[in-house]
């Protein structure tokens, strides 16, 4: 044998070794370590199978209204326009105000003239009460008269005539303070029971001040204004006859906005309000929002439908319905706008597993 043979014989045999080295090195990772990695994966899988709870099926709601007069009138100014952001008491349109501020001035009249009838009664009040106390001083005087005529007819000092003089003034001043007592007892019934009350206490002078009241309320009303933050819908249009309960113009707010997910029923076995939730909108692909689950509706959707399948019929086939759930965000300032309408995804950390069975 060469020495040169000897020598790659020598370079040959760690070669070998080394490739048996290797070869032993990937048994024990396909043996034993992919195993237990995948043992690992899978019992956390199974263990956490069930805790995230999530659906496509979502959308943006917000609040909503359509604001309607409540007064009728002829729209004479616009104020807003289409898709236009407005605050809460921003003014929207207004219904010409012309009639109301005559209604107002009518009314007004019309307090005025209360409180002069009021002011007069108790004059008349006054008036009545000072006659009364005058009649009763006749029939004090009539009454003395006709007792000292009488005792004088009876030592003929007198004559019968100068006696019945004094019978006559002493019933005609008797039957005068009876009248001027039911004269007063009326004017004091006018008065609604107190003559000595103020005049705002009484009740035609309080009827005025209502009517008044209602007139200035309904002026006020010609001028319609934003109930809260939000944006326009179509925008009314001047020379409009509208009429309370007509639909004018809507806004959907800005500020109060949430997410409703419609789950599946059989995803909503762990699922409580106050659960994190993350959110991401269709529109913002690389944005997401947190939250929690606010609440989960009492019935499902089809519940709640115009024509709510009738399960009692022969042709019964079993769907999974679902439960629409509420989600409240926590909307930072420098988040983007969410509309109303706008798809979803939604994932709910219910905290809950196979484990927790």
């Amino acid at each position: 044998m060469s020495t040169t043979s000897l020598r790659a014989g020598e370079a040959a045999a760690p070669s070998v070794q080394k490739q048996k080295y290797d070869m032993r090195r990937l048994r024990l990772i396909l043996l034993i370590v992919v195993p237990v990695i995948a043992i690992v994966v899978g019992l956390y899988f199974y263990l956490t199978g069930g805790r995230y709870q999530s659906t496509e099926n979502a959308y943006a709601k917000a609040d909503m209204v359509t604001i309607s007069p409540d007064v009728p009138g002829r729209i004479v100014k616009v104020m807003v326009t289409q898709n236009q952001m407005v605050k809460a008491s921003d003014p929207l349109f207004v219904i010409d105000p012309d009639p109301y501020r005559i209604a107002v001035e009518r009314d007004q009249a019309m307090l005025d003239k209360a409180r002069s009838g009021v002011e007069a009664m108790k004059a008349q009040y006054r008036s009545a009460v000072a006659q009364l106390g005058l009649a009763q001083n006749n029939v004090d005087f009539y009454q003395h008269e006709y007792e000292r005529q009488t005792a004088l007819v009876k030592r003929e000092f007198a004559s019968a005539q100068a006696v019945d003089a004094a019978r006559h003034n002493l019933d005609v001043s008797v039957r005068l303070v009876d009248v001027l007592k039911e004269s007063i007892a009326q004017i004091v019934a006018n008065l609604g029971g107190d003559p000595n009350a103020p005049v705002e206490k009484d009740t035609s002078y309080l009827t005025a001040l209502a009517a008044l009241d209602n007139a200035r309320l309904n002026l006020g009303r010609t001028m319609v204004r934003a109930p809260f933050d939000g944006i326009v819908g179509d925008k009314p249009q001047p020379g409009d006859y509208v009429a309370p309960g007509t639909p004018v113009v809507s806004i959907i707010s800005t500020q109060n906005v949430w997410i409703e997910a419609n789950f599946k029923e059989t995803q909503l076995t762990h699922v409580v309000p106050g659960q994190d939730v993350e959110v991401v909108v269709d529109t913002y692909p690389d944005h997401t929002w947190r939250g929690h689950v606010g609440s989960i509706a009492q019935g499902t959707g089809a519940e709640f439908s115009l024509l709510p399948p009738q399960n009692a019929t022969g042709n019964w086939v079993k769907v999974v319905q679902r439960i629409p759930v509420r989600i409240d965000l926590d909307i930072k300032e420098d988040d983007p706008i969410i509309r109303a309408g706008m798809s979803a995804s939604v994932e709910i950390d219910t905290g809950s597993g196979k484990s927790s069975h």
